[in-house]
């Protein structure tokens, strides 16, 4: 686990690794890196309670030897008797400073610490959006992102991560 500089100027976290101590985890920002939303089905569907589909997807790449950029994809598609209501797709991203990650954990970092950050800040735009779009607000339940990386790497639970080439 990580702890992480609050944007306030709060304490760096300086974590213990197998290495021992040094590993360090900080958000530098965050930011809407692509948002769509269309509502092909006002005002018809408006009243109606449709039938909701969501997409997950995680990206992670590094853009220096200690700056990462961690994109959450989140895909909303909405149908009232088949028709679509609506659908949003946003990119949230983040931009991470991680120091002195032993390489068995960076990806898990990436891949679960970074979105679980993340997370509630996307969720919050996806809920105005809609709202702002005539319908209730959805409130995304929170992702499990451990096992999503689980599932993707195929790992089991408590075996070590890929490696990061």
């Amino acid at each position: 686990m990580s702890d992480v500089q609050k944007p306030n100027g709060g304490d760096a976290g300086d974590v213990a690794g197998p290495d021992g101590p040094g590993t360090r985890v900080q958000i530098i920002g965050q930011y809407v890196k692509d948002l769509s939303f269309e509502n092909p089905g006002a005002p018809l569907t408006l009243t109606a309670r449709p039938q909701i589909d969501l997409g997950v997807d995680l990206q992670a790449r590094q853009l220096d030897p200690e700056r990462y950029e961690v994109e959450l994809k989140l895909r909303v598609s909405a149908k009232v008797e088949e028709k679509t209501a609506f659908m949003l797709e946003l990119v949230y991203a983040g931009l991470f400073l991680i120091v002195s990650a032993p390489p068995e954990l960076l990806q898990p970092i990436l891949l679960i610490e970074g979105p679980h950050i993340l997370f509630p800040f996307a969720r919050r735009i996806v809920a105005d959006v809609i709202r702002d779009g005539g319908m209730p607000p959805l409130m995304i339940e929170p992702i499990d992102f451990a096992s999503l990386f689980r599932a993707r790497t195929g790992q089991q639970p408590g075996a070590p991560g890929p490696q990061v080439a």
